[in-house]
């Protein structure tokens, strides 16, 4: 659905922009299994501090590095989890991103027609490990709180995790 006004559709300009401009900052030089699990411990300890029930999913490809799911979540968040990361994986950008072009493009990302639903999720929560000047190399992915707590969560623990 496109935005309705002016305003709406400036405010959603404003949100793409700072959300691509993110996936630009929070780029790795290296990332190993070791920052993997680093990450993964902060985004947990981010959820157990605020006692959200989220599942966490950090993988390199397709070798899953770190998993893990607080209380409060179900099988659900698993398969939101697998969504979120084939859309990053597709598109190389946040599944948030990828969301908010369709809306801003007056759709919806899994409405259309060459888009699987069961596969693909253009919901906030998923998000590229990209090595500067390499590319996409894994996916981070949040599952359990409205999109945009769980793409939130994300960029504060790499804020953090790169010192960005």
């Amino acid at each position: 659905m496109a935005p309705d006004t002016a305003a709406d559709t400036a405010a959603l300009d404003a949100l793409i922009a700072e959300v691509a401009a993110q996936e630009e900052r929070l780029q790795f030089s290296t990332f190993s299994p070791d920052d993997a699990w680093m990450l993964g411990s902060r985004l947990r300890a981010l959820g157990v501090e605020r006692a959200l029930a989220i599942t966490i999913d950090i993988a390199l490809g397709e070798q899953r590095l770190f998993h893990c799911a607080l209380p409060g979540t179900a099988a659900h968040n698993g398969a939101w989890i697998e969504r979120k990361k084939a859309t990053v994986r597709e598109f190389g950008t946040s599944s948030y991103l990828v969301g908010l072009r369709a809306k801003r493009g007056g759709g919806v990302f899994e409405a259309q027609p060459w888009i699987d639903p069961l596969r693909y999720a253009g919901h906030g929560g998923g998000f590229p490990v990209t090595l500067r000047g390499t590319g996409v190399v894994g996916t981070i992915a949040v599952s359990g709180q409205p999109q945009k707590v769980d793409h939130a969560l994300i960029v504060e623990a790499l804020t953090a995790h790169l010192g960005a």
